[in-house]
């Protein structure tokens, strides 16, 4: 158990704080619970990046680090961005829900193209892409802007822009995931066809 995975584990374990506090602010109002809200959401956001420095810095990168720390991302991410999908007025805006699709569909694509690859290949080979951070990133700032409450008034403007940005950059890394995907399957022999089974049809 390395520092980093530590770190992971702390930000998975910040999740079910962020959704408690930001449930008990719609009910009530008090600003109180969505300060402690948004601390939690940030912090665990923060501490992706943390995570992932220590991991390279210092060679802490382990598998369970490869398990832990994108599960950590969808699981703050999805969680942020599907309660934030229902209408909480007069408290809070709304995250739209054609962001809210395209990154529920996008997981749920690539969740099956690595069940379909572990079953034919084996083992899934994931490349992390440059696409996909700026996604998460993104993806959280557009979470952070609603919690601030930046996306009323003269921020609703940028609160679009960022939210237009996540939605392609989301549909970007997976279109990129399913390319990688469809490589890997190309590649093995049982994507192949059976010559010998293919001469007993003909």
């Amino acid at each position: 158990m390395t520092t980093a995975n530590k770190i992971t584990i702390l930000r998975i374990l910040l999740i079910p704080f962020f959704v408690v506090e930001l449930i008990y602010y719609v009910r009530s109002g008090n600003e109180a619970h969505r300060l402690a809200a948004l601390l939690c959401f940030a912090v665990a956001a923060i501490l992706d990046g943390v995570d992932g420095y220590i991991a390279r810095r210092y060679n802490q990168i382990s598998e369970l680090g490869k398990i832990l720390d994108p599960l950590a991302d969808k699981l703050l991410l999805v969680s942020g961005v599907v309660a934030l999908s229902f209408n909480h007025g007069p408290f809070l805006g709304q995250i739209p829900l054609w962001l809210t699709g395209t990154i529920i569909g996008r997981d749920l694509l690539i969740l099956t193209g690595m069940v379909v690859i572990q079953m034919t290949v084996g083992k899934v080979g994931v490349r992390p892409r440059f696409t996909g951070k700026i996604a998460t990133v993104l993806q959280m700032a557009a979470v952070i802007w609603i919690l601030l409450k930046w996306d009323e008034g003269r921020g609703a403007q940028g609160f679009l822009y960022c939210a237009l940005g996540a939605a392609v950059f989301t549909a970007m890394s997976g279109v990129l995931y399913v390319w990688d995907g469809v490589k890997q399957l190309g590649s093995h022999p049982t994507s192949s066809a059976n010559t010998k089974t293919t001469n007993e049809h003909e």
